[in-house]
């Protein structure tokens, strides 16, 4: 058998005085909110969450408002709705305070799971200073900005995936998810395409159960949600402005129209084929979950006819493994350009941002780029790993019955 190396982990990071990162994590929260007053930041999410609650608690249509100076309307499925209603309970000042410190209690439980998605924990400390920098990564920054709820959706669906095996109702959690944002239902074909029938099975069934409560609650904007609603991406937003960072939004701008049809379809739906199948084959060949489970989320990113900048939340635990396997060059490339906002730096007013030149593309879909660069080096990497390493046992052993190290096998994911 040919001989394998096996890689040691990188050292823990240096112990860091809570007082310190508590310090740190004030100044950052106090900093994002006098931001946040001084731009006026109008959480315009935010108030189209309220009114949809509004909208159930008097019977309104769903689908049929629109709210804020930019004329927002519903997008989510009538379960979202439902879960809204609380929204409306308190004014509205009160509610964007409660919406930034959950979702800065959020953040903290992201970077808890994401660590523990790459195999290593969080002392509070370090937890706190994390989050006092996460905070200002372009996607975690807009989701506070707006008022979103990307941190509430990807956190319920890590914690779920990385739960231990056999977890009671495992597949709950992600299940709830899609009932909110649909887009996490990628997540079940990958635990299906990994052999884990009954988590996908679990998961599949919540999601319906979401359809049906909101069937129960809603009926009329059920049936408008599902029949029509749920293919008009028009109304969610224009695909081809430089805040949708999808395959989408990049083929629409590169090649300078509003409707690409074919041109993003097609190579989208190629794409979406190739994603699963890599983040499967990742899963099977390292006998863990982190990068299949990164390479599912980010294939979703991409296939998405339209994933806000913000949607990019995934960023936080992509950052936590490259830095548990010691990538630190890999790491600092990925922190610069979730911070650097290139997006916001082209022209971008009105109709511009469908006349960009050619050298303002790069700049205008940092993200989509950065995510078929990591499918592309995760196809080359298990292409080269196929080559070289002895064929495994169900379960990621080795024929010798031994098991393989997770940190060499996952140091090799992405080169």
């Amino acid at each position: 058998m040919p001989n394998r190396t096996v890689t040691s982990p990188p050292a823990p990071p240096a112990s860091i005085p809570l007082p310190l990162s508590l310090s740190l994590l004030t100044a950052s929260l106090c900093s994002f909110a006098a931001l946040g007053i001084l731009l006026h930041a109008p959480m315009a999410d935010l108030l189209v969450y309220r009114a949809e609650g509004e909208a159930v608690v008097h019977g309104g249509d769903l689908y049929g408002f629109t709210v804020t100076e930019w004329r927002l309307p519903a997008t989510y499925p009538p379960f979202a709705a439902v879960l809204f209603v609380p929204a409306t309970w308190i004014p509205v000042p009160a509610l964007k305070a409660v919406f930034l410190a959950g979702n800065a209690l959020l953040l903290a439980w992201l970077i808890a799971l994401s660590a523990r998605l790459a195999g290593r924990t969080a002392p509070l400390p370090l937890l706190c200073a994390a989050t006092a920098l996460a905070l200002w990564l372009e996607p975690v920054f807009q989701t506070l900005l707006f008022g979103q709820v990307n941190l509430a959706v990807t956190g319920l669906v890590l914690w779920d995936l990385t739960r231990p095996p056999g977890a009671r109702a495992k597949g709950l959690a992600l299940g709830i998810a899609a009932g909110v944002k649909l887009t996490p239902a990628i997540f079940i074909a990958y635990l299906f395409l990994t052999a884990r029938r009954k988590e996908a099975a679990t998961a599949t069934a919540f999601f319906a159960g979401t359809a049906l409560l909101g069937a129960l609650l809603l009926p009329a904007a059920t049936v408008d949600f599902w029949t029509r609603r749920l293919f008009d991406t028009g109304r969610v937003g224009k695909a081809w402005i430089v805040d949708n960072q999808s395959l989408q939004g990049l083929v629409a701008r590169a090649a300078g129209t509003a409707a690409p049809g074919p041109a993003w379809m097609l190579p989208a739906a190629a794409l979406a084929a190739a994603g699963l199948f890599l983040a499967a084959r990742a899963r099977r060949g390292h006998g863990s979950d982190h990068w299949g489970i990164l390479l599912t989320a980010f294939t979703a990113l991409l296939v998405c006819p339209i994933s806000w900048s913000h949607h990019w939340v995934w960023c936080v635990p992509l950052l936590a493994v490259l830095l548990a396997e010691g990538r630190t060059l890999l790491a600092a490339t990925a922190t610069l350009l979730f911070t650097a906002r290139t997006m916001w730096l082209v022209p971008h007013q009105g109709d511009l941002d469908l006349h960009l030149p050619w050298w303002q593309q790069a700049g205008a879909a940092p993200y989509p780029l950065l995510g078929l660069a990591l499918l592309a080096g995760a196809a080359l990497a298990l292409r080269r790993r196929s080559g070289s390493l002895p064929d495994r046992r169900p379960g990621g052993a080795l024929p010798d019955g031994s098991q393989p190290s997770v940190s060499s096998s996952s140091a090799s994911m992405i080169r």
